[in-house]
């Protein structure tokens, strides 16, 4: 029998995540948000970077990017990701694995227009993951970008968002003697229901 009880009650471990990210909105020093996102390259090898989770609801876990960008073309490859949240100041530990797709274009706006205006004029000008001569020339494009879209610029066609409708969700927490509990929902399609199991620290 998996006990869960405390921090891990709940038959809905997306709704445990929101939970946790609350908490640790409380108090982790710096971008509770951040995660550590993998992929892979066309050879197999895998990649991986910081980028802020923005967005969670039933259907998965969002964040925005370059879709030209390192990780942009090893999703659009794969069709495959995951990610790990961490948290020092809660001792708490989130793993997904899954599948990721577009986010619809509507999303992709309505979360592009709710940034500052230097950041939308960032992501206009950056060519992100692709190599720069110095930093003068990325705030020359900057001016560029400001000159030819103005101070509130809309959503440039090859930035976006990505969902990751997860197959495998960990949660992990601390505990004494390394003794953490552990416990892993997973299903084989997204449209399964969940099995979860304890798993050994």
């Amino acid at each position: 029998m998996n006990e869960r009880t405390g921090i891990f009650s709940g038959s809905d471990p997306i709704e445990i995540v929101q939970r946790w990210l609350s908490e640790a909105r409380e108090t982790e020093p710096n971008d509770p948000d951040a995660m550590a996102l993998s992929t892979v390259d066309e050879s197999g090898l895998p990649d991986v970077r910081i980028v802020l989770l923005k967005q969670i609801d039933q259907d998965g876990f969002a964040f925005f990017t370059n879709y030209g960008s390192a990780k942009g073309r090893q999703i659009e490859a794969t069709g495959k990701a995951a990610f790990v949240l961490h948290w020092k100041s809660l001792r708490r530990q989130v793993r997904v694995r899954g599948m990721i797709e577009r986010l619809p274009a509507e999303r992709a706006d309505a979360y592009f227009t709710s940034r500052s205006a230097n950041s939308r004029l960032g992501a206009w000008a950056s060519e992100q993951s692709r190599p720069v001569a110095s930093r003068a020339v990325l705030e020359e494009r900057v001016e560029e970008a400001r000159a030819r879209h103005g101070e509130d610029p809309s959503r440039p066609p090859f930035w976006g968002g990505y969902l990751i409708r997860p197959l495998a969700i960990e949660l992990w927490a601390d505990g004494a003697h390394r003794l953490h509990d552990r416990f892993l929902w997973s299903r084989d399609a997204i449209r399964d229901l969940w099995a979860v199991e304890r798993l050994y620290p």
